[in-house]
């Protein structure tokens, strides 16, 4: 059951991709805000019941939900695994930035593409060359089809029904709005990198089984340490590995070069590695999808 709701959500965001997550977010914004001033004392333990409000209490509710259909009626627990599916997923949250991005570097139009970028980012790109253009959209899509795809599919396996995935995605958001805090934000930043873990580390095994295995491994293995975040680090460190391709470097700022660790081996950024991400990232999800029917027919002998 669980394969059949990943693949009817994969294809129903490609086919009609929700329009209105906007909306979805506001909500979210004002829940955490509201618990945030309700509950922020500067006191890591009001952080904690705070996240146990914003998170548990609907991980149970779905969970509750879910169990009782799978008692009156699997099919009606299918559709609920897909709805949720349907919202924590995100393929094409991003895809349309890197698709535009991809666009306009093949027709030559860099500054369009750095206008994608800064919308991509939140920030002026303006000053961007085209090669940290291409370098940055690859490091975003990479990044995006982690937080996005790759790791909520993995909570949702991991996890009796939509719990997984509802419980991861909520992680990250919380870990966005209250991680810088203080001691408020503690445990919403220590259960993000908590569940980040072993999904972070199964995301690059994956793309190092699809791309070049052994410079992502080495990468991973050597790299990723120096990254800022240390499993997102893992993730870009295997994915620029498998893809041949150097990505992090200093960054060209107004204000000068901003340093940041080198990551892959191999060419500079360049509009081949555009095409090449999309192949990694959809051979990724391909195999995800493989393993789990594999899985899902040896529990049935």
């Amino acid at each position: 059951m669980g394969v059949l709701a990943i693949i009817a959500a994969l294809v129903l965001e490609q086919w009609r991709p929700l329009s209105d997550r906007k909306a979805v977010a506001g909500a979210l914004t004002a829940w955490a805000d509201w618990l945030e001033r309700t509950f922020n004392a500067g006191e890591s333990r009001h952080g904690t019941i705070a996240w146990i409000i914003a998170v548990l209490a609907p991980v149970a509710a779905a969970l509750v939900l879910y169990t009782l259909l799978a008692w009156l009626n699997p099919f009606a627990a299918l559709l609920l695994n897909i709805a949720a599916l349907y919202l924590t997923l995100g393929f094409r949250q991003f895809s349309h930035y890197f698709t535009g991005i991809q666009s306009a570097i093949r027709d030559g139009d860099t500054d369009r593409a750095r206008q994608l970028l800064g919308a991509w980012r939140g920030e002026s790109a303006t000053h961007r060359s085209r090669e940290e253009v291409i370098r940055l959209a690859v490091e975003e899509a990479i990044a995006a089809s982690h937080r996005n795809v790759f790791a909520v599919l993995f909570w949702f396996v991991v996890l009796p029904g939509p719990s997984g995935a509802i419980l991861y995605r909520m992680a990250v958001f919380l870990d966005r709005r209250w991680g810088g805090k203080g001691a408020f934000g503690g445990c919403a930043r220590k259960v993000h990198l908590a569940l980040e873990w072993p999904a972070a580390r199964l995301t690059a095994f994956a793309f190092a089984v699809v791309g070049d295995f052994e410079d992502a491994i080495y990468c991973w293995r050597t790299q990723a340490a120096a990254w800022p975040d240390p499993n997102l680090g893992i993730v870009l460190a295997a994915g620029a590995g498998a893809l041949g391709v150097k990505l992090g470097m200093p960054l060209t700022e107004v204000e000068g070069l901003q340093p940041r660790p080198e990551l892959g081996l191999g060419d500079a950024a360049d509009a081949p590695h555009l095409d090449s991400t999309v192949g990694l990232l959809w051979r990724s999800l391909v195999l995800w999808v493989f393993v789990l029917i594999i899985l899902s027919v040896a529990r049935v002998f």
